[in-house]
Order: C-alpha cells, then structure tokens, then sequence
C-alpha cells in the first residue's frame, strides 16, 4: 500500500506524480484550515510530512500525528520546523541542499542586471508608447563590488558568475570566516554593505538572521547602492526598505522573497525602484524534479531503515 505523505506546501502536479509513481499517496493540505482539518481527519495514517522552511512543522502538530515517523523539507531551508520537538520524539528530519544552487544563482544575475538596468520599468514605458522619455542612462554592472551575505552553495556560485562573467569584486559576510575561500571576509553586515555597490542576501532564514539587513545596513549601503534578496524574506525589515527606497536611501532594489510571502506590504509594491519575483528563482524544471528526486530518497531510504540521504543536522 501506498505511505501517506501530508504535503503542507505548495507543490506543483509533475511531482506529485513522481512522489506517487515512487509509491507515496501525497495529500495535500496547503493554508492554516486545510493544514488543521488535515491533520485531525488523518492523525492516525500519516507517516511522513513534507513541509519546507516557510511552511514549517510545530511541535503541537507532530503530536497530533501519533504515528509520524519522518519531516521531509523540499528545499534547503528548514528554519520553521522546531527541530528540538522532532528530536525528542525521535523523528528524522530531511532537507534538499544542493537541489536547487544553480537555478537560484542564474535567478539572482537576473534580478540584480534587471533592477540595475531597469529592465521591467524600461520595458513598461515603451509598453506604455513612452519610449524616448524611458531612455534614461543607467550604471554598468561589470567590475563593479559585489557583496554576499551568506556564502554558502548558492552564495559561492553567485559569487562565480559575478566574478568570471562580470569580473566584479566579491566580498562576504558569514557567521564565521571561510578561510579556503578566495575571496574577502567582511566582519559586519554593515561594513560589507558600505564596501559594495551590490550587496546580495543568500544567508538562511530563522531567529538568527531576522531582520538582519536593518535601516543601518541600508543606509550603509548607500544612494548609490542595490539590494538583490533570494535568501529569506524575514532577513530584510520590509519597512525599513519600503522607506529606504522611497526615500533615496538606496538606489534600487530586487527581491525574490518577501517576509509574510505571499502577502506583500503595499508600501513595497507602490516602490518604483523595486524588481519583484514570487520565489521562482529555484523554480526551474531541472531543480524542481532534483527535488523530488532527492524527497523520495530519503524516504526511501527512512522506510527501508536505510541511513537518511541528506538529514538535517539536530540541536543539542
């Protein structure tokens, strides 16, 4: 018999059907009253959950779930799942790091050339008949200073694509140096920021990172500066950067992710120096199979009492 799998995300039919044809029965229980009567109706079947880190797992839904036995995240990101629960009730939780790196970096040039050039404002006005008022001058990007928050997987080929295609210079912030990395180490989000002309988010979400990129971090950025996020919208104080774009505080701005996604604060939406994208940027057809190719794994793997594929490293 198939192994039920709670599906708490968005997922799109062409995995689900892999998910199926692997010998998993995927229910799908997408929003908060779905999520509850789904897990109230089937407490007693559910095996496995998958979730991602938007989406998460509470401790009060795994016992509600008497018989879970494992927590599957989609992509890299895990922040909203509370590990310490899973951990004391003895459940495995899976993530899918390197699934999605090389969509997200080509995503994160694209952004960063479309706000810098004003591709989507430029592409509008012609739309509009505006054609000589749109032709503005705008900066080059080549050889310019580009600075990562995060260098991790996607951080570092980010920081590639910047380097050998652009020729820019890289710099990087982390929670601790990365002494086999070429390139410079930046104590401070601050102080990245006022080296760069770009700075790029590719940290994690989570409590640690909340908020990270602040009011003073933008204005460290500067009037010349831009903001390209593909890490996690809780990263960045939406307001502060509704105000610093308003404003002239930076110069423009590109995002991928949003804090509250899907819901996005009007004062954003009304910014005419904002490039905005619905986290697409690891939506292609190769890292989305990568994916579930990866999901099915590890539970393979789980249920055949297997060592886990990818398994998330459990706090102390």
């Amino acid at each position: 018999m198939p192994i039920p799998l709670l599906v708490l995300m968005p997922i799109d039919p062409e995995r689900l059907e892999r998910i199926a044809a692997a010998g998993y029965a995927p229910h799908l229980a997408v929003g908060p009253e779905a999520r509850a009567e789904a897990i109230a109706r089937m407490k007693d079947e559910v095996r496995a959950v998958l979730t991602n880190g938007a989406t998460g797992l509470t401790a009060a839904e795994m016992d509600a779930l008497p018989n879970l036995s494992i927590i599957t995240c989609m992509a890299a990101g895990h922040e909203n799942v509370d590990l310490r629960a899973a951990r004391a009730r003895g459940i495995p939780v899976t993530h899918g790091p390197s699934t999605n790196d090389i969509s997200v970096a080509d995503h994160t040039l694209a952004l960063l050339l479309s706000t810098v050039r004003r591709i989507p404002q430029a592409d509008g006005a012609v739309r509009r008949g505006a054609w000589m008022a749109s032709r503005e001058p705008r900066p080059i990007v080549f050889g310019k200073k580009l600075g990562i928050l995060g260098l991790g997987n996607i951080g570092r080929q980010i920081a590639e694509r910047a380097n050998r295609g652009f020729d820019m210079e890289i710099a990087y912030h982390n929670r601790a140096p990365r002494p086999e990395i070429p390139y410079a180490y930046m104590p401070s989000v601050t102080e990245l920021a006022e080296w760069a002309d770009f700075l790029v988010i590719a940290a994690p979400g989570g409590a640690g990172t909340r908020h990270l990129v602040d009011a003073s971090v933008l204005h460290a950025l500067g009037r010349g500066g831009y903001l390209v996020n593909i890490g996690r919208g809780s990263i960045v104080d939406s307001e502060a950067l509704a105000a610093a774009l308003k404003g002239g505080t930076i110069a423009g701005a590109a995002l991928d992710v949003v804090d509250g996604e899907p819901e996005v604060p009007a004062s954003l939406l009304e910014a005419p120096n904002l490039v905005i994208t619905p986290h697409i940027a690891g939506r292609s057809p190769e890292a989305m199979m990568a994916t579930a190719n990866l999901l099915i794994a590890n539970l393979d793997a789980h249920f055949a009492g297997e060592p886990l594929k990818t398994p998330v490293a459990m706090p102390a």
